[in-house]
């Protein structure tokens, strides 16, 4: 009996040693795991720069002013050109930088058939981009083809006159605020009809073929105009297609 009672009691103690081994194992393996967490401050995180889209940027806000120059008509191509050989020739790339054409996508009809063709904006014009100065004032005024500046004024006591510079409302509408390659034609991205309102028309075909008149309302979502047409000694309003008009 006494052995039976001494077993019972060994297997007791046996068992109690399994449990707090068991139990010691367990908080060593949380040990461990918790050893085994890494601790990440806001210093460790490295953040990714998050990429901004490029700033439109004015050409207003480029080195200089903005000036308009008189050129000869349909010679503009050519002034420009002889504009930029001189800014080389003379050294004067650090003070003239840009010589700019104008130019606009206009949609027209030809042989019944819309196209779009640029067209010189201000034909007899240029734009140039300039840190003004009497040298400056020179080299380009002195360029063959180029009659002098736009609303130059003569400044008491002085013999030369002295050009305004555009206002930046000015250069956006002329240019833009994409940023152009420098010294490049310039071309505005929304296209605009031939037409005008109150610009005289002559009809090509139809009932009023050789008739004129004046344009009183362009739609050019249906590419249609409404045109005055003198019709029996009275203005009378027709409704025509772009394709059946053309320019005087």
């Amino acid at each position: 009996m006494e052995n039976i009672v001494a077993n019972e009691e060994l297997n007791d103690e046996t068992s109690q040693m399994q449990v707090n081994s068991d139990k010691h194992e367990s908080e060593s393996s949380n040990d461990d795991a918790n050893n085994d967490d890494v601790v990440i401050t806001e210093d460790d995180l490295i953040y990714e720069k998050e990429e901004k889209a490029p700033k439109s940027v004015s050409p207003y806000d480029r080195p200089g002013k903005w000036y308009v120059v008189h050129t000869q008509s349909g010679y503009e191509n050519k002034v420009q050109g002889n504009l930029a050989q001189r800014i080389q020739s003379m050294n004067k790339e650090d003070s003239i930088h840009e010589v700019v054409i104008p130019l606009e996508n206009v949609v027209e009809f030809k042989q019944g058939k819309r196209v779009e063709v640029q067209k010189k904006m201000f034909p007899g014009y240029i734009l140039v981009r300039c840190r003004m100065n009497d040298e400056v004032w020179n080299v380009i005024r002195n360029t063959p083809g180029i009659t002098g500046f736009v609303g130059s004024t003569t400044v008491s006591g002085e013999n030369k006159s002295r050009p305004p510079s555009l206002s930046r409302r000015e250069v956006e509408n002329f240019l833009g605020t994409a940023g152009e390659a420098d010294g490049q034609v310039v071309k505005r991205a929304k296209p605009r009809m031939g037409y005008e309102q109150g610009e005289t028309v002559r009809v090509k075909e139809g009932p009023f073929a050789d008739f004129s008149g004046e344009i009183i309302e362009i739609n050019e979502d249906q590419l249609k105009l409404k045109v005055l047409v003198n019709i029996f000694g009275r203005e009378t309003p027709v409704e025509l297609e772009f394709a059946q008009v053309a320019k005087l």
